[in-house]
């Protein structure tokens, strides 16, 4: 007689689900492997870590107190003692830029949460449901899309009150139809898929369905426009405190540094050429991260 060989007997739906979680995790990793061979996003990702770096380790890295003034000391051009040169009120610029990294990315941070939160429950119930909902949701976002975002960003902070928190839900509430139209167009393709209509015919709920099937398999457009959100919030907030409208003094906020010294640009061009930068590479290291980030995710590139 020859011996029987048991051999675990695994159900189908096991061995389903099993095989969607490591193909998932597979395409996360082709992407990840396809983010790190684009040149321009690995680019962005070391400004990205050397700003996040200099955040962290801000208090180490200033050479000065960034809101103490020394009058005698105002508008000094860079030097050993102040490597940046001094402001209108002889602040030290290099650690008022090293401090004002940590405000411009929690501007970032906040502003693109507010947006992400708002805009995707806002876009997936349009996409989801459709009919009437739909017809109402969008056309609340088409008129905030009507208005220029800085100038319903001013419009906001003048209702709010000027403050780097009001400037910062501002930035939050203009950034919120780019969230809400990204994930209702995911919502629509991908609420017609079979295994959505598989979830509906064993009788799932529809919050079920739209928070553990739908919106899992939108999360790609959801992650590169938040990535790209953050340069956008940080444009904003700074054109908010140019006007004054958002962070205060002494707060050392890049876009309050340029207000504060556009009165000296001739006679001091270091007061606002160096802010000026910050937010440039601020931006260009996350719009940079983001294009490749976009990229790496869309399947139709493939290989």
């Amino acid at each position: 007689m020859q011996a029987l060989s048991l051999q675990p007997i695994s159900t189908p739906d096991i061995q389903t689900q099993e095989t969607k979680q490591a193909k998932s995790k597979s395409l996360w990793i082709e992407a990840l492997f396809r983010l790190l061979k684009s040149k321009t996003s690995v680019i962005g990702l070391i400004i990205i870590t050397i700003l996040i770096i200099t955040a962290i380790l801000a208090p180490i890295i200033a050479t000065h107190d960034p809101t103490t003034q020394s009058i005698p000391n105002r508008y000094q051009a860079p030097s050993g003692e102040h490597w940046l040169g001094t402001d209108e009120l002889g602040r030290d610029i290099f650690s008022r830029i090293v401090y004002g990294t940590q405000i411009s990315i929690r501007i970032g941070l906040i502003a693109v949460g507010i947006s992400m939160v708002i805009g995707v429950t806002l876009g997936a119930i349009a996409g989801y449901f459709g009919r009437w909902v739909d017809q109402i949701i969008m056309r609340i976002i088409d008129i905030m899309m009507a208005f220029p975002s800085i100038l319903l960003a001013i419009a906001l902070v003048a209702v709010l009150g000027p403050s780097l928190t009001n400037a910062m839900i501002a930035v939050g509430i203009v950034g919120v139809p780019q969230f809400a139209r990204i994930v209702r167009s995911a919502v629509l393709s991908v609420k017609e898929t079979e295994f959505i209509e598989a979830a509906r015919a064993i009788g799932g709920k529809h919050g079920r369905i739209l928070f553990r099937h739908v919106l899992p398999n939108s999360m790609a457009p959801i992650i590169v426009q938040a990535t790209l959100g953050i340069g956008t919030a940080i444009l904003d907030a700074a054109g908010l405190s140019f006007l004054g409208l958002g962070a205060q003094p002494p707060t050392p906020e890049w876009g309050a540094m340029l207000s504060d010294g556009r009165a000296a640009i001739q006679n001091a061009p270091w007061v606002v050429a160096f802010p000026g930068v910050a937010i440039f590479l601020f931006v260009l290291g996350f719009n940079l991260f983001g294009d490749g980030l976009r990229d790496a995710l869309d399947p139709k590139l493939k290989q």
